[in-house]
């Protein structure tokens, strides 16, 4: 859960307490956001007398409503936003990079697989898959407060993977299912072709229902053959796409479909 700081620059923190991601003790190389409810933690809330004095809502509810409550009491130069980082499923990059090695494998393919703008493999479909059962399961029966906007990386193991998680779920018609691509939330830029997007018109063809960023470019400006992103390149990007989506979204909880390396940008940022 993040909070913000305006208005002549943003700063952002994070709240702990909420989720066993922030705990020090959770592993995360072994933890399974399916078997923890995304991670939140069975606790009350101060808000909890007012709001579920017969004890009748779900932890998803109540946590909602303290997220709320926080957004309601704030000055206006605060804001809280939950933001549900997901991942995109195994692509074929990921197999490639484990059979030739990450320093041997800056092609577009090796003849009988492409893994330029790498596509999900089979393994990476069923990923999404699961994710996307467990996202109608916890709406469902827990009342899980769905994403109000989706952003999305330009490359296609994003797309794809926003599109089998939350295409097709009971989404509420005022929060609809439909993603920004957002240029600045893909992966760590240059050098690996897996990172290079495909044109703008290849997108729209595959995904007509997305919508791009104001001034997305026909083909790739910003991916390089012979320059890898530096850490603090990317955690300055990353701070720039939370400057923007702070600063023009008034939505509270926000989905954004993206990659491991940018993810821990974000979390720099």
């Amino acid at each position: 859960m993040s909070e913000a700081y305006e208005p002549s620059y943003i700063k952002y923190t994070t709240i702990t307490g909420f989720f066993l991601q922030d705990d020090p003790k959770t592993d995360p190389r072994t933890f399974d956001y399916k078997a923890t409810n995304f991670g939140l933690i069975n606790r009350t809330y101060d808000t909890d007398h007012e709001y579920d004095p017969e004890h009748k809502k779900t932890q998803w509810q109540r946590f909602q409503h303290r997220v709320f409550r926080y957004n309601h009491e704030s000055g206006k130069n605060v804001q809280y936003k939950v933001l549900f980082l997901g991942r995109h499923g195994e692509g074929y990059h990921n197999v490639a990079e484990a059979f030739y090695g990450t320093h041997d494998w800056d092609l577009d393919g090796n003849g009988t697989i492409v893994w330029a703008d790498a596509h999900l493999t089979g393994s990476g479909i069923t990923e999404a898959q699961k994710a996307h059962e467990f996202w109608r399961g916890e709406i469902a029966t827990e009342k899980i407060p769905v994403p109000e906007r989706y952003y999305t990386s330009p490359l296609s193991r994003c797309l794809a993977t926003a599109n089998i998680t939350f295409g097709g779920l009971d989404l509420p018609s005022r929060h609809p299912f439909i993603p920004e691509i957002k240029e600045k939330l893909r992966e760590t830029m240059g050098v690996h072709t897996c990172d290079r997007r495909s044109s703008k018109a290849y997108i729209h063809e595959n995904y007509p229902s997305y919508t791009f960023e104001l001034g997305f470019a026909e083909s790739d400006e910003l991916w390089v053959p012979n320059l890898r992103e530096s850490d603090s390149a990317q955690t300055k990007r990353s701070k720039e796409l939370l400057d923007d989506i702070f600063s023009h979204d008034a939505s509270t909880f926000i989905s954004f479909s993206s990659h491991s390396g940018e993810i821990a940008a974000i979390l720099r940022g």
